[in-house]
């Protein structure tokens, strides 16, 4: 019979090399990093042995691991622009302290978070209680008025009356008016007036709109040839004669 082993999870490639330094109390600038790699796969290969999927993120740390042990194992260093020597390990350094301080500010958050969810809100004792009676006891209200706040209740009302007295209101109003008709109108009067002046033609007229359809009927019927203006007498003044 088989037996199953539970494996602890991380949250990242990191947070399990953070595990790896501080259970073996290493420092992180002196890292042994072929131990280090060795612990860190086989953690990767006793996560897919328990049929679990590895995360990309573990997969790019472990070829960075390995690429760095393969570096340290070289007989030849790199050398910087000062002949010192380059240990590959520093990134990898600099990378974990970075996480280990925002992994410590979280936890630092994550107390204080919960610290603030046991604050209870302090309140107005005195005002809560008003509140309190003035949902249950409508007296309590009554009792408190005097002449300064019926005053005002009575200004605010008739403002309120005021604005909405004077509130501009759209109306739509339904002409009977057809440009047909007003042209036909125009043509029945000039066929018994060999000429008539525009003052006369809307001196019957009854509101503005009636004289603008007459002014656009005579357009239309001068478009259409079948009248002629010529210069009237008086101001803004002309002739209609038929065709």
């Amino acid at each position: 019979m088989g037996f199953e082993i539970q494996l602890p999870l991380f949250q990242g490639p990191f947070d399990l090399l953070l595990f790896f330094v501080d259970r073996d109390e290493l420092d992180i600038y002196d890292i042994p990093i072929s131990k280090i790699t060795d612990d860190f796969l086989a953690y990767l290969h006793q996560l897919e042995g328990s049929n679990l999927e590895v995360a990309s993120e573990f997969i790019l740390v472990a070829s960075t691991l390995m690429s760095i042990k393969a570096k340290m194992l070289l007989p030849r260093k790199e050398l910087d622009d000062k002949g010192n020597e380059i240990d590959p390990r520093i990134d990898l350094a600099e990378r974990l302290l970075e996480y280990k301080k925002f992994k410590e500010l979280a936890k630092a958050c994550n107390i204080l978070e919960d610290q603030r969810f046991m604050y209870e809100f302090r309140g107005n004792l005195e005002e809560e209680l008003i509140l309190i009676s003035q949902k249950n006891n409508i007296d309590i209200d009554l009792q408190k008025l005097d002449l300064y706040k019926l005053l005002k209740v009575f200004q605010k009302v008739v403002k309120q009356f005021e604005t909405s007295s004077f509130k501009p209101e759209h109306k739509v109003a339904l002409h009977t008016y057809n440009m047909d008709e007003q042209k036909q109108a125009i043509l029945k009067i000039l066929s018994t007036n060999y000429r008539l002046s525009f003052t006369q033609m809307i001196s019957n007229c009854k509101e503005k709109l009636e004289i603008i359809y007459n002014f656009l009927a005579i357009l239309e019927l001068l478009q259409l040839q079948s009248i002629d203006i010529s210069i009237g007498e008086g101001y803004n003044n002309f002739w209609i004669e038929k065709k």
